[in-house]
């Protein structure tokens, strides 16, 4: 049982998506996990065979708890032995007395229907296996008539949003945010430090790259304000980390933070992987697909535990500055406002220009105020200059 927060004690196991025998490889979604946070789906790290399922459907287990066996080499399976889990059943329940948990939908249903013009990708063709996607219900979306994999995820999606809850209990999360919320300004020592950005060069570049794209391809605001942040915590290391047993641990690589408001309430911030590295056209990309699965409650295991710093805003809600609380252990969060015209002065000259309201909370335990006003004056030079994002 991973731990998916700083808070997080124990999850309970709702759904298997293997079963014994299945070939995994590092990355899969293997099952789902009910959290304070909502339905989590679990990432496995092993390639390999799973050999048992040591935790039942429905069982609630500590952080650190095995649920499964993995044999990672054929010669000699990994020995982790059921009676090792004094806590957990020695196996899931049959089918027969799960009926909340869908079977894995029959071979018959993966089979291409009776016609010479279904045309599907081998990884399309996997990706339905693993999602209980029937080929007859799809509509191509690639070159030539063929079913790729955006189509079996956009399925999956419709899918999740007609037959699933949305797994989001929210007076559990509303209970989870205020223990963090309340052992952040318990523990953490913030300061506070907002600058307003002048985006005139934003703007006008925004404009120029959308100006020929279909709605879908455009770039939206909220992608330079995250690789600005991106590219700057990679040049100050000191805000992008952790702290842990009184030590100040960095991160190697970026995973940013980024606030999403769930429909009928709550607030999750799951992780961009190395976002640093990400083009502006790649990272707009993951950003509105981490959108859409957050809410059709589909969140992926290291999307929660990952994030190395966080970027929230409320300009969409006509918040011009925003302070936030840093989610333990991260050491640092930074807030957006909306674009609002303001008075600025131009070569002696005052001007109406668009500005935002940028904002620092950092911890003082790792770092300074004086270190703290150069990670945000290197977040507005880059705002600067969008098209070297």
């Amino acid at each position: 049982m991973p731990s998916l927060g700083a808070d997080m004690e124990a999850g309970t196991l709702v759904e298997w998506l293997v079963k014994p025998g299945d070939q995994v490889k590092r990355g899969d979604i293997v099952a789902v996990v009910e959290t304070q946070k909502g339905a989590i789906e679990i990432e496995i790290f092993e390639t390999g065979t799973v050999e048992r399922i040591l935790v039942g459907v429905g069982t609630k287990v500590p952080v650190g708890t095995p649920l499964a066996v993995v044999q990672t080499r054929a010669e000699a399976p990994i020995g982790i032995e059921v009676g090792a889990v004094p806590t957990v059943p020695p196996s899931a329940p049959p089918a027969a007395e799960r009926p909340a948990v869908p079977p894995a939908a029959p071979a018959k249903a993966m089979e291409p229907p009776p016609t010479s013009r279904l045309r599907i990708s081998p990884a399309a063709r996997r990706l339905a296996e693993q999602r209980g996607i029937d080929l007859a219900t799809l509509t191509a979306g690639g070159p030539g008539a063929t079913i790729v994999s955006a189509d079996i995820e956009r399925a999956f999606v419709e899918k999740a949003l007609k037959t699933r809850p949305t797994g989001f209990d929210f007076a559990a999360m509303r209970g989870t945010i205020a223990a963090a919320m309340a052992r952040s300004k318990r523990e953490i020592p913030h300061y506070y430090l907002a600058q307003p950005i002048e985006m005139t060069t934003c703007e006008e570049w925004l404009t120029h790259t959308n100006a020929t794209r279909p709605p879908s391809d455009r770039v939206l605001l909220g992608a330079l304000l995250v690789k600005a942040v991106a590219l700057t915590a990679a040049k100050f290391p000191a805000f992008n980390g952790f702290y842990r047993n009184d030590v100040f641990e960095p991160a190697s690589s970026v995973h940013m933070g980024t606030a999403i408001a769930i429909r009928g309430g709550g607030l999750i911030a799951p992780a961009i992987h190395d976002a640093d590295r990400l083009s502006i056209d790649d990272l707009m990309r993951q950003m509105r697909e981490l959108v859409q699965r957050v809410r059709a409650g589909r969140i992926r295991s290291s999307e929660i535990a990952d994030p190395t710093i966080t970027v929230s805003s409320l300009g969409e809600r006509g918040v011009e500055q925003l302070f936030g609380v840093i989610y333990p252990p991260q050491v640092a969060i930074l807030g957006f406002g909306k674009v609002a015209t303001r008075p600025w002065v131009v070569e002696g000259h005052i001007l109406a220009r668009p500005v935002v309201g940028a904002s620092l909370a950092a911890d003082h335990r790792v770092t300074d105020g004086h270190a703290g006003a150069l990670f945000l004056s290197e977040v507005e030079r880059l705002l600067q200059e969008p098209g070297k994002l």
